[in-house]
C-alpha cells in the first residue's frame, strides 16, 4: 500500500493497494490486484467500518432490485470489504474495494447536489427516486458516484434518521434531493411520478439545467420497462430466490459474460494466471478450493507494472463459504480481511422488511388517495413530513439566491406548508391555521397571506384538523369561536352545543396528542373550562337547551378544581355562581 493518499473526501482518505492472491501460486506483482484502501481521516469506533459495509450491501441490495425492473441501462455497487493490518501499530482497519479505471464521477450528493456538467445522466437520479418510491417512502440511496453505472460510496435516508451513520440525514436530506430532482425519462418508463414542486422551484430546475449538454440515456421500447408496482406475494417469493441465487452463483447484473455452469469453473482457475483472454477467478480466501469466489469479467494487464495502469474489474461479485464467525479471512502477507459471508444473511431482514412494503407515490394526491383508503391518522406521512422540512429549508434561506433571505421565496415555502398539513403534519397544520387566521406563529415566522375571507375559512378547516388531531390549543381556539362566533369564517355559525363539545374534549386531553405532544397551557387551566361550560348552560341558546342544574355541577366542580390549585378567592366566586345557578333551577320549580 502506497503511504500518501491520491485522493480523500469528506470523512476517509484513499491509498493505492495491490494485493497478490494466494490461489495465483506467483510472487509476480504483474498478477497482482488493483485496490483501494480507505481509511477515516478522524478517530471513529471500528465498529464504523462494518456498519459502512452493510450501508453498501443494503445499497447493493437496492441496485439489485432496480435491475430487477428492467430499466434502460442496470447498474451495480461495489462489493467492500473490511481489512486489518495486523502487523501495524494499533492493527488499524481499512475499507477495501476494487480500483475501477475510468472517470470517477459524482452524480449527487446526501444534500440535494446533482451533477449538472455534460456527464449528467439520468440512470443515478432515476435509481434515486426509484428507491424511495419502491420502499413505500421508507428509504433513499443518495451521494450516487462513481465510474459509468458501477457506483461506490453510497449513503442512504431512512425516514426516522437512524442507522447508516452520520450522513443520514432523514427526511432533511429526502427533501433535499427532491427539491433539486427533475424526473427524467427513465423515472417515467419505470412509473415514478415526479413530487410536487411549485411552479418557481420548477422553473429553476429548468433554467439550471438549460445550457447544460445532455448525455441522458437514450430510452429503448418503453414496454420493456418494468414499472414499479407493489409485487404479489409468489412475486416476493421469487425476488427473494432471485437475489439468493444471484449472490450464490451468478455474474454481477451487469457481466456481459452470463451465469457459467459449474463444470466450467475449474477450467477458468487453471488458465487465470497464463492466459490473458480468459475472465479471471479468484478463489474466495477461506482456504477452500470451491467454486465460489470474485468472477471477473475483464483482464489483468501483464505487461504493466505501474499500479495505475493495470485494469481491474469494474465488476465483480464476493462470494464466500461461511466460517465459524460469519466472515471468511486472508492472512497472508500479514493482512486480515473479513467480508460478510453470506451475503445473504447481511440484508436478511432488511430485505424481508422493505421489499415487503407497498410502492407509494411522491406525489401528494397519490398518497391521499392511500391515506384515505388506509384510515392513516395525523402524523403518519412521511411524504408529508418531507414537504415539511422543505418549507423550513426554505425559511432560513437555503434555496435564496446567494442566501440572501430577502430573496426567499414564501410562495413556495407555503406550497410545502399546505401539502404537509394536507398529508397531516400536526406542526404543519397548525402553522397554516395561524397564518391564514392572522395569529402569531413559529413556523414560518414571517409569512403572510392576504386578510380575506377564503383564507379565514382555510385557517378554519386547518384549526378544526388540528382540533380532531387532539392539540388542546386548537379545540380552545375552536371553542371560543363556537361561543363567540368571531374567527369563525363564514361557512359556520355561532353554537353553543359545539363550544361545549370543543370545552369538554379540552378538557379530557391531559395526556397526548396524535403526535406525541401535548400543548397545555397555564393559561387555560382546568377550572377555566368548566367554568366557560357552566356559562353556556347557564345562558342557553344557539344549539345548546338551558340547563341551570349542569350548570351549577359546573360551577361547583370548577370551584373544587380552583380549590386545589390555591385559587382560594376564584373558588369562592365558582361557588357563588353555583348557588345563582341551582337558585334558578328552584325558582322555575316553583
Amino acid at each position: 500500500m502506497e503511504d500518501q493518499p491520491f485522493n480523500r473526501g469528506a470523512m476517509r482518505q484513499c491509498f493505492r493497494l495491490k494485493k497478490l492472491s494466494k490461489f495465483c501460486h506467483s510472487d509476480n506483482w504483474l498478477h497482482a490486484g488493483n485496490y483501494v484502501a480507505k481509511k477515516y481521516m478522524e478517530s471513529v469506533d471500528r465498529s464504523v467500518y462494518f456498519e459502512d459495509v452493510k450501508l453498501q450491501m443494503d445499497a447493493k441490495l437496492w441496485g439489485e432490485e432496480y435491475n430487477r425492473h428492467n430499466p434502460p441501462k442496470k447498474i451495480d455497487i461495489f462489493q467492500m470489504y473490511v481489512i486489518e493490518l495486523i502487523h501495524e501499530p494499533g492493527s488499524p482497519l481499512y475499507h477495501l474495494e476494487h480500483f475501477i479505471e475510468g472517470e470517477y464521477i459524482k452524480y449527487n450528493s446526501n444534500s440535494g447536489f446533482v451533477e449538472d456538467s455534460k456527464q449528467c445522466r439520468h440512470t443515478p437520479q432515476a435509481f434515486s427516486h426509484f428507491t424511495f418510491e419502491r420502499s413505500g417512502h421508507e428509504i433513499i440511496v443518495v451521494d450516487i458516484q462513481g465510474v459509468g453505472d458501477l457506483y461506490t460510496d453510497p449513503q442512504i435516508h431512512t425516514e426516522d434518521g437512524i442507522r447508516y451513520g452520520d450522513g443520514n440525514l432523514g427526511t432533511k436530506g429526502m427533501a433535499l434531493f427532491f427539491q433539486s430532482h427533475e424526473c427524467n425519462e427513465i423515472c417515467h418508463a419505470l412509473g415514478l411520478e415526479g413530487f410536487d414542486l411549485s411552479e418557481a422551484e420548477r422553473q429553476a430546475i429548468i433554467e439550471h439545467h438549460a445550457s447544460t449538454p445532455s448525455s441522458a440515456t437514450e430510452i429503448r421500447d418503453i414496454n420493456l420497462v418494468g414499472h414499479v408496482v407493489s409485487p404479489t406475494l409468489e412475486e416476493r417469493t421469487d425476488l427473494k430466490r432471485m437475489l439468493s441465487n444471484s449472490r450464490q452463483r451468478t455474474l454481477s447484473s451487469l457481466s456481459d459474460l452470463g451465469s457459467l455452469p459449474e463444470d466450467e469453473m475449474p477450467k477458468i482457475e487453471k488458465q487465470r494466471c497464463t492466459d490473458s483472454s480468459a475472465p479471471i477467478l479468484a478463489i474466495s480466501p477461506n482456504g477452500n478450493n470451491s467454486d465460489e469466489g470474485i468472477l471477473i469479467d475483464k483482464h489483468l494487464d501483464e505487461d504493466s507494472s505501474d499500479i495505475s495502469s493495470i485494469h481491474q474489474p469494474p465488476r465483480s461479485r464476493f462470494l464466500s463459504t461461511s466460517s465459524s464467525d460469519g466472515y471468511a479471512y486472508d492472512t497472508s502477507e500479514g493482512c486480515a480481511s473479513s467480508t460478510p459471508s453470506n451475503a445473504a444473511s447481511l440484508t436478511k431482514l432488511y430485505e424481508q422488511r422493505l421489499f415487503g412494503l407497498p410502492t407509494r407515490s411522491s406525489r401528494v394526491q397519490s398518497e391521499h388517495v392511500l391515506r384515505s383508503k388506509s384510515c392513516l391518522h395525523t402524523g403518519d406521512s412521511i411524504l408529508g413530513q418531507i414537504h415539511h422540512d422543505l418549507a423550513k429549508y426554505h425559511e432560513i434561506g437555503r434555496f435564496a439566491c446567494d442566501g440572501d433571505e430577502s430573496k426567499i421565496d414564501w410562495q413556495s415555502a407555503l406550497f410545502h406548508e399546505e401539502h404537509a398539513a394536507e398529508l397531516g403534519v400536526p406542526e404543519a397544520i397548525i402553522t397554516m391555521a395561524k397564518i391564514y387566521l392572522m395569529l402569531p406563529h413559529d413556523v414560518l415566522v414571517n409569512c403572510t397571506v392576504p386578510a380575506n375571507e377564503e383564507n379565514t375559512n382555510k385557517g378554519v378547516e386547518f384549526m378544526l384538523q388540528a382540533a380532531e388531531a387532539n392539540d388542546r390549543a386548537s379545540m380552545l381556539y375552536m371553542a371560543k369561536a363556537f361561543e363567540t362566533g368571531y374567527g369563525l369564517g363564514t361557512k359556520r355559525e355561532k353554537s353553543y352545543k359545539s363550544a361545549v363539545h370543543w370545552y369538554q374534549t379540552a378538557l379530557l386531553t391531559t395526556d397526548h396528542d396524535d403526535h406525541g405532544e401535548f400543548d397545555a397551557t397555564m393559561s387555560d387551566p382546568n377550572y377555566i373550562l368548566l367554568a366557560a361550560q357552566a356559562k353556556l348552560y347557564l345562558s342557553g341558546g344557539f344549539g345548546l337547551e338551558k340547563d341551570p342544574n349542569k350548570a351549577g355541577e359546573l360551577y361547583s366542580e370548577a370551584a373544587d378544581e380552583a380549590m386545589a390549585a390555591m385559587k382560594g378567592q376564584l373558588a369562592t366566586k365558582f361557588y357563588m355562581k353555583a348557588d345563582e345557578a341551582w337558585a334558578q333551577l328552584d325558582e322555575g320549580q316553583e
